[in-house]
């Protein structure tokens, strides 16, 4: 094998099509673009995405509802009785890591109200909701955010 007789495979490389050169190669004329309309014109053959002719369309009939978050699928949550499986006084991110409670994706964690809390816990750069702070605080723990 040499350079000069490389050659690609058969059927690798196709001609381009000439359109608009005569009757007799079946694309002269309009050059396969029909008559008319936004197709036919150059510079024109675009239409912008979801757009239905004219017709109001899909996303502005549709109502808009919900929200979804960016950072939920970055944030675990940690239920507040399973905070008695950490050995220790103090819970913070890497301990929830530790304990496997949290997944090795997330990037922070929230503490949520289920179950009770029966030992004093100091949480540090964890967040937790209303209801798992006051059980935190009612079982004689504090939270340092």
């Amino acid at each position: 094998m040499r350079l000069n007789t490389l050659k690609p495979a058969e059927g690798a490389r196709q001609e381009r099509t000439r359109v608009g050169r005569g009757i007799g190669s079946g694309l002269g004329k309009t050059a396969g673009r029909g008559h008319k309309g936004s197709f036919a014109r150059s510079g024109k053959g675009k239409i912008k995405a979801g757009f239905e002719g004219g017709q109001t369309p899909m996303q502005r009939r549709l109502p808009k509802i919900g929200f979804r978050s960016k950072t939920a699928k970055d944030t675990a949550e940690v239920l507040l009785y399973k905070l008695a499986l950490i050995e220790g006084d103090t819970v913070d991110f890497a301990t929830l890591k530790a304990a496997k409670l949290v997944p090795s994706t997330a990037k922070r964690a929230k503490i949520v109200k289920k179950g009770e809390l029966s030992r004093k816990l100091t949480i540090k750069g964890v967040q937790a909701t209303a209801g798992a702070k006051t059980a935190i605080e009612a079982a004689g723990g504090s939270i340092e955010e």
